[in-house]
């Protein structure tokens, strides 16, 4: 047994070959196009996505200010810029272990017994050094390793840099979308008092019943009950966007201003394009490829370690004549160790680091399958919204057509006040309806842009 294995060690020298398997990046399930593209018509790029981030397309100077920031003060995107900096790190210490290391030694000492005149001096000055040479390929494959953890890191910090930047904008929408309803509902409110003045009027006149009034007061009520409900919401929204840009809200306030609803038109481009554009698919990628690695460092342990070791120095009684050369010491060493008998244990960790690479192609292959279920969402959701705010117009203008021929109606004693109320009713809930389909729409870009990995570069 031990001739075989110094036999398999020497063939494996003279070879000059790392016991590692050669890493081939995963074959996945990549669609020649997307199911829910067809009568997608991608935009043209152009100037602007070569001008800035992506939220720049959303044409918001005040969204521009504030994503800019996320990179800088997101404490999410800190710590995953603090992991990816540790990774490196550990790149630079598995590097190291491919070199000799040097140390410098110095001692000093008494010894004696009996009495003072028995007691003598020790001195010592040596360099010594010590290299394991990567003869089985175990160092290099913990670098290459190392090397591809790190680039998994930088992915990760991509992704929670573009997951942070995607929250914050569709936050910010929903910031000005309750502005506009806040607009809205202060608007449909002073309509509502009106009417209700209106009423009472019609109520002391002996006109109309009571049962009026009462009816235009709770519509009166429950709208101002909505205002609430919105501004708490805003307030949420502020706070959300104040985390993110690593503020405690106490610290920070957006001053209500005009919505741009603009809805970016997003290149969609082919799906394989998804496989090294999105960080999350990448991360998983370079997962593989460091637990291919671990294989070559586990099977690197059927085969003798060695190590060479060196040291020149000087010893004496006396400091006085420490370097002289009569005092001069050295030493050269080699050694080497074999693992002969462990039960088994070196193969069970092999079969451990083969089963752990499955398991990291398997990830990876489902993170692919996620990513395309994820854009083709989105793309249905683009399609579909679309055509919903139009309807969702179209719907808003006739119903604030009829409120408004209800109210002159009923001021004209042709119709009771419950035909008024479910007109206006009608109306409030159309145009909330649109004003939601405009934030869905551009929410729903964001998401496009976050599925597709953020945004472009034309060259």
């Amino acid at each position: 047994m031990i001739f075989r294995l110094t036999a398999i060690s020497l063939a494996a020298v003279l070879c000059g070959c790392a016991v590692g398997p050669k890493y081939e990046v995963p074959a996945a399930a990549a669609p020649a196009t997307f199911k829910e593209a067809e009568g997608w018509t991608p935009a043209a790029p152009a100037d602007a996505l070569e001008r800035g981030p992506w939220w720049m397309l959303f044409g918001d100077p005040v969204l521009n200010e504030l994503a800019a920031s996320v990179e800088v003060n997101n404490q999410n995107v800190a710590l995953a810029a603090a992991q990816y900096a540790q990774a490196r790190a550990v790149v630079a210490e598995q590097r190291a272990s491919l070199f000799p290391s040097v140390a410098l030694n110095g001692s000093g000492s008494r010894s004696g017994g009996g009495g003072a005149s028995q007691a003598s001096n020790n001195y010592r000055v040596d360099i010594g050094g010590s290299w394991e040479p990567d003869i089985w390929g175990s160092l290099r494959a913990g670098v290459t390793g190392a090397q591809a953890s790190a680039q998994a890191s930088a992915a990760d910090l991509a992704a929670a840099r573009l997951s942070a930047q995607g929250e914050l904008v569709a936050n910010y929408i929903g910031l000005r979308q309750a502005d506009v309803e806040k607009q809205i509902l202060e608007t449909t409110i002073a309509g509502y008092e009106r009417v209700l003045q209106i009423t009472q009027n019609r109520v002391n006149a002996g006109v109309t019943a009571r049962s009026d009034l009462l009816q235009a007061q709770t519509q009166l009520f429950n709208a101002r009950a909505d205002l609430l409900t919105v501004v708490r919401q805003r307030a949420v929204y502020e706070h959300a966007i104040a985390v993110l840009l690593g503020k405690a809200p106490a610290e920070f306030a957006l001053a209500p201003a005009s919505w741009r609803i603009a809805v970016p038109e997003v290149p969609l481009g082919v799906p394989s394009t998804l496989l090294q554009r999105r960080p999350d698919i990448a991360a998983a990628e370079r997962d593989v490829a460091a637990a291919n690695e671990n294989i070559g460092i586990a099977r690197a342990a059927y085969f003798p370690s060695l190590n060479l070791s060196a040291s020149y120095g000087y010893g004496n009684s006396q400091v006085g004549g420490l370097f002289s050369a009569s005092n001069s010491l050295w030493s050269l060493g080699l050694s080497a160790a074999q693992t002969i008998f462990d039960a088994g244990a070196i193969a069970a960790r092999v079969e451990q680091t083969k089963a752990a690479r499955d398991a990291a192609i398997a990830r990876y292959r489902q993170t692919v399958l996620d990513a395309f279920a994820d854009v083709e969402d989105q793309l249905a959701a683009t399609r579909a919204l679309a055509q919903q705010q139009e309807l969702r117009r179209q719907a808003s203008e006739a119903a604030d057509q009829v409120e408004q021929q209800m109210e002159n109606r009923y001021r004209a004693g042709q119709v009771n006040y419950t035909e008024v109320v479910s007109a206006q009713v009608t109306a409030l809930s159309a145009r909330r309806a649109l004003i939601q389909a405009q934030a869905d729409r551009q929410t729903t870009a964001v998401a496009l842009i976050q599925s597709l990995g953020g945004g472009w570069h034309v060259p």
